[in-house]
């Protein structure tokens, strides 16, 4: 179990689009048009141990905490910071793509913050970011989602930059 948690795995990046279309084919949803790119990103390991790393968190399972306004419908690029205190009661989500039963019971299957709080408390991981990222995926523009969602990520992530980037895809 540390080999694989330590970036060690012999098992591959998941091929998430490839599963997905796997997963989906036969369902009667309107076809994704993904926006593929001709060469799979760089594959960055793990160059310390994680519990000595702390861990940031970003999710597109539309994950937001009461008060905050709900993500609307398709293409809402907007983003919200939920930190990583948080008590999980809090936490609401809203999506148009998935089935959200299970997300709206426990918030933890598509923003794990509570699994993640335990790793750091057992010692696996070295800390958790004070501030977690999630948006609602299913932004059919791809130039809305590398014009704005991405970029404005990327810069809250660097603002106070995690060792590890945990991304939940739903």
């Amino acid at each position: 179990m540390t080999d694989v948690l330590v970036g060690r795995s012999p098992l591959p990046p998941a091929d998430y689009i490839a599963e997905t279309r796997r997963l989906y084919g036969g369902l009667d949803y309107e076809p994704y048009r993904w926006a593929e790119r001709p060469e799979a990103p760089p594959w960055a390991p793990i160059t310390r141990p994680l519990d000595d790393c702390t861990v940031g968190l970003v999710a597109s399972g539309g994950v937001y905490e009461t008060g905050q306004v709900a993500f609307g419908h398709r293409d809402d690029t907007s983003i919200r910071i939920i930190g990583s205190g948080v008590d999980t009661a809090r936490l609401r989500a809203t999506h148009f793509a998935y089935d959200l039963t299970d997300a709206r019971a426990d918030p933890n299957c598509v923003f794990p913050v509570d699994t993640l709080r335990s790793l750091a408390s057992a010692g696996v991981i070295g800390g958790l970011s004070d501030q977690l990222y999630t948006f609602m995926g299913g932004i059919y523009s791809v130039r809305k989602l590398e014009e704005i969602t991405a970029p404005r990520i990327v810069s809250l992530v660097t603002g106070s930059p995690p060792d590890v980037l945990l991304l939940v895809p739903v």
